[in-house]
């Protein structure tokens, strides 16, 4: 008869890698998803670079628009690797385990890219009220050093916060089982794992969520009232002009992470996670760069002036 010292040190077998649940165990439908995923994350590659060149190489996007717009789309391609080529070896490898610290480095940079977007769309949307409220002063408010800044801002404020929010998760135990019901290490799925009582570590991930996801979008919020608020027709004409695409990027990004994080936990069902989780990692980066090229009159002149060059060279 084992001791209760023996069962005890059975029961607190380190966990050395975690193993993806797979989509399905049918290998057509498993392709299909492969050659979609694939499709969609090219198309994001070559969208999000293809705007950062525009706007490197064309004088006219040389404005603190287009600098928090290239920082954007650098994001957007970090945010997309983070999880989707591992994705898409697991759904034709038969091994789909991640290592400990393959896992946690997968979530931080996931999460610390995610929460960089939220604020620097909260950049972004200060740059629109700054050049449409206060246009005289926006040359002199706007130069560059405050652009850096902001931008350096954002980036700082996730580093440290990504490094918080992963002590919270990984030091817990895990001592089996170590299947992730999911196509990456998020969250949820890891606090579900851990052998012991989250319930304060999910209180601390829980207020990291809302404090760099609401602040933010509270933040763009107020922004976009201060906006709207003026009184000329000619003045929210310009708003929507000069915003537009800023504002749907805004509604698709925010709006798929609180559904997504910030929804109450009686309502996560794990098929409706991966599909939303699978749409904040694949769909919308790809959109971003389509919105940005197809609504931006000056996205799509520059376009144009770049191919032309390309063209008769």
């Amino acid at each position: 008869m084992k001791s209760s010292e023996d069962m005890a040190s059975r029961n607190q077998t380190v966990v050395t890698q975690f193993f993806f649940v797979a989509f399905s165990n049918i290998l057509e439908l498993r392709v299909s998803l492969f050659f979609l995923v694939l499709l969609l994350y090219l198309i994001t590659m070559v969208g999000n670079v293809l705007i950062i060149t525009i706007t490197v190489v064309d004088p006219a996007l040389q404005s603190p628009m287009y600098f928090f717009l290239r920082n954007l789309e650098f994001l957007e391609i970090g945010y997309t690797s983070s999880t989707i080529p591992k994705m898409l070896v697991n759904l034709f490898s038969e091994d789909k385990s991640i290592s400990f610290l393959g896992c946690a480095t997968q979530m931080y940079f996931f999460s610390f890219l995610g929460i960089t977007e939220c604020c620097l769309l909260a950049a972004m949307a200060y740059d629109c009220y700054m050049a449409i409220c206060h246009p005289l002063r926006y040359t002199t408010m706007m130069i560059r050093g405050v652009c850096l800044q902001l931008s350096s801002v954002s980036w700082l404020i996730r580093v440290l916060v990504g490094v918080g929010q992963t002590t919270f998760i990984f030091p817990l135990p895990y001592c089996g089982p170590n299947s992730i019901n999911h196509f990456f290490c998020d969250l949820p799925p890891l606090l579900k794992l851990a052998c012991t009582d989250t319930y304060r570590n999910e209180i601390a991930v829980y207020t990291i969520a809302v404090t760099f996801i609401m602040v933010p979008f509270l933040l763009i919020l107020v922004s976009y009232i201060r906006i709207l608020s003026i009184p000329s027709a000619a003045g929210r004409s310009k708003t929507f002009s000069t915003c537009s695409s800023h504002l749907i990027v805004v509604t698709l990004f925010f709006g798929s992470g609180i559904v997504t994080y910030l929804r109450p936990k009686s309502s996560y069902s794990l098929g409706s996670d991966k599909l939303l989780s699978l749409f904040c990692s694949v769909v919308s980066p790809m959109l971003n760069p389509l919105i940005y090229s197809l609504r931006n009159k000056e996205v799509k002149e520059a376009l144009r002036r770049v191919m032309a060059r390309k063209i008769f060279i």
